[in-house]
């Protein structure tokens, strides 16, 4: 089992957009100590409800802050970027780091960013599965053009090439974040690890992970490799000496920001979108999560390994808001559940 953290640079209310990033710096860093598997960036524009705009660039510098942990992004949002860039960032992190970053991308939301970086809502609604093609061949080929609907060029050459390493003879691990059926076979008929969200519970993602079998296979996919696919598993964790107080830290704390977060986001069209209620998700994910005393966290990750299939969970562990109590939650998980976990 590989359990990481999932880094939002959340900003909670009363807080600097500084503060945020500093404590989503010093997690990471925390994480590789604890003897995490990895962290994982999230990227969002114009909210609070995550401060980091560029997974990417943030992996970077995390690269270069720590020397064993892996990195990845969840997600880099590809309708707001080209994809040949994205990829050349990939290849250039994969390279340099000795293979220890993980692109993670995804479709994002009908977000007003599609408006401010000039991609449109067509970018969102119809051409992402010309962009991500695009992206795996770029990570895949030595030269590459394209000839589509939103991509048109000619051919160049891959620079640099990803797989232009002895030690490593393929490029950067791409995971692809489904919250539909209908990215769900996208991801599986390309043999794309899945990335499933943090509002899921076990019974939605074990469904997910079967209708991803059953279509990668249909695809004419590797049996073997459709058995071994390593889908990660978003969460959260608190772990604390009661299941009562370890829940309370998050309830005090999330609302507040999930409140301002989520009303922060604008539908570039207009569109109306209902809200969760702040407190009800808290609770929500509080249920779902390990989130208690070690030996209840750690039974609730194998629990949710065995139901699902998914042994690689990535877990959000700044939901108390504070830089002490996030780097004492990091090192609770790694000294306290995961010995637990075998």
């Amino acid at each position: 089992m590989r359990v990481g953290t999932f880094i939002l640079a959340a900003q909670f209310p009363g807080q600097g957009q500084g503060e945020a990033l500093h404590r989503a710096v010093r997690s990471a860093e925390v994480a590789e100590e604890a003897g995490l598997d990895a962290v994982w960036l999230a990227e969002h524009h114009f909210v609070p409800y995550g401060v980091c705009p560029s997974a990417a660039t943030l992996a970077a510098l995390l690269l270069g802050r720590t020397d064993r942990i892996g990195v990845g992004t969840s997600v880099s949002v590809l309708p707001t970027q080209h994809p040949v860039a994205l990829g050349e960032q990939a290849a250039l992190l994969h390279l340099t780091s000795g293979g220890r970053f993980t692109l993670g991308v995804g479709r994002g939301g009908p977000w007003v960013d599609l408006e401010v970086f000039g991609s449109g809502l067509a970018a969102y609604e119809q051409h992402f599965p010309e962009s991500l093609d695009l992206l795996l061949r770029w990570l895949s080929e030595p030269r590459v053009g394209a000839a589509g609907a939103r991509h048109s060029f000619r051919k160049v050459a891959v620079v640099p090439r990803p797989d232009e390493s002895l030690e490593m003879p393929s490029g950067p691990p791409v995971v692809l974040a489904c919250t539909s059926p209908g990215t769900v076979r996208l991801a599986a008929e390309r043999g794309l690890p899945m990335l499933l969200g943090m509002h899921c519970g076990d019974e939605d993602k074990a469904e997910m992970v079967a209708l991803w079998r059953r279509t990668a296979l249909a695809a004419g996919r590797d049996p073997d490799l459709v058995a071994a696919a390593e889908h990660v598993s978003a969460g959260v964790v608190q772990v604390g000496d009661s299941r009562q107080g370890a829940a309370e830290v998050l309830t005090k704390a999330m609302p507040g920001w999930l409140r301002r977060g989520l009303a922060a986001h604008e539908t570039v069209d207009g569109r109306h979108r209902a809200m969760r209620d702040p407190l009800a998700y808290t609770e929500l994910l509080c249920d779902l999560h390990p989130v208690g005393p070690p030996e209840r966290c750690a039974d609730r990750l194998a629990a949710s390994a065995e139901r699902t299939g998914i042994r690689r969970f990535a877990l959000l562990v700044e939901g108390s808001g504070d830089l002490a109590a996030t780097e004492e939650n990091v090192r609770r998980l790694g000294a306290e559940v995961l010995p637990r976990l075998g």
